[in-house]
C-alpha cells in the first residue's frame, strides 16, 4: 500500500496585532503569528521563520527590506485611531480634550510600536502631549492589550486602532478624534527573504490581500483602503 504523500508545511506569517481577526477570513490555511509589528521585526532578523511578514507601520518592513531580509514592501490598508473609554465610562470621559484634566487612568502602546507611535503623534498634533504626564499611563506592547485593559475594566480610556474598537463594541465605546489630527497610518507588507521561505505562497497571499477579494474582507472588518496600483 502506497503511502500519503506528505503535505506540504503551511505559510508562515508573522502579522501585527490588529490583524489579528481579519487575515484567518483571507487565509484560513495560514499558520499565524501576531504581535507588536516592532517585536516581530526583531524575531525576523534574529532568523525567525516567517514567510510574510505584514506590519501596521511602513517602518518595519522598509528596514528589513533596506536590509536585504525581505522584498519590496507593499502597502494594502489604512486605518485611523479612536479613544476608547468602558462602557460605563467611569471616568466620565466625554471628548478627547478631557485628557488635559488629568487623573484617569490611561492605556497606550510604547513608543517603540506602531500604535504606540501613533498616539504620540496624535497627541503632539492636538497639543495634548501633556496628557501622558498629567494621567496615570500604562504603556502595553501591543494594540490588543491596551484594548483589553480597557474592555476589561483596568484603564478608564485608551487609543487603539479604529477596527479593534469594533471587535469589542458591547464593552467599549469610541469618543471623537478630529480627522485633521490622525496621522497617516499605512499598513505594509513584504515577502520576507530566507533559506527555505514559501515565497511563492507569501506573494499570492500578499497579491490576495490587495485584490477584490482581499480588499472587501479588509473592508468588512473596518479597514481603509489605499488606492490601487
Amino acid at each position: 500500500m502506497l503511502g500519503l504523500a506528505p503535505s506540504a508545511p503551511a505559510l508562515t506569517v508573522y502579522a501585527a496585532t490588529s490583524l489579528t481577526k481579519v487575515m484567518p477570513t483571507v487565509e484560513g490555511r495560514a499558520t499565524y503569528s501576531f504581535g507588536g509589528s516592532n517585536a516581530l521585526q526583531l524575531q525576523i532578523e534574529r532568523g525567525a521563520p516567517a514567510d510574510l511578514f505584514l506590519a501596521a507601520e511602513p517602518a518595519e518592513p522598509q528596514a528589513l527590506y533596506h536590509e536585504g531580509r525581505c522584498a519590496r514592501p507593499l502597502t494594502f490598508a489604512t486605518n485611523r485611531l479612536v479613544l476608547i473609554v468602558p462602557r460605563r465610562n467611569p471616568g466620565h470621559l466625554r471628548s478627547i480634550y478631557g485628557l488635559r484634566k488629568g487623573g484617569l487612568k490611561l492605556s497606550v502602546g510604547n513608543a517603540a510600536v506602531p500604535v504606540g507611535d501613533y498616539t504620540r503623534r496624535l497627541l503632539r498634533r492636538l497639543r495634548l502631549s501633556s496628557a501622558l504626564q498629567a494621567n496615570t499611563v500604562s504603556q502595553q506592547a501591543n494594540v490588543g492589550q491596551v484594548l483589553a485593559q480597557v474592555a476589561f475594566g483596568g484603564a478608564e480610556a485608551g487609543f487603539v486602532y479604529a477596527t479593534d474598537a469594533r471587535a469589542q463594541r458591547r464593552r467599549v465605546r469610541t469618543l471623537f478624534v478630529p480627522g485633521w489630527a490622525q496621522p497617516p497610518i499605512r499598513y505594509q507588507g513584504c515577502v520576507v527573504k530566507r533559506g527555505g521561505a514559501d515565497t511563492a505562497g507569501a506573494r499570492r497571499l500578499l497579491g490576495r490581500l490587495r485584490s477584490t477579494r482581499g480588499r472587501r474582507a479588509l473592508g468588512r472588518a473596518g479597514f481603509g483602503l489605499p488606492p490601487r496600483g
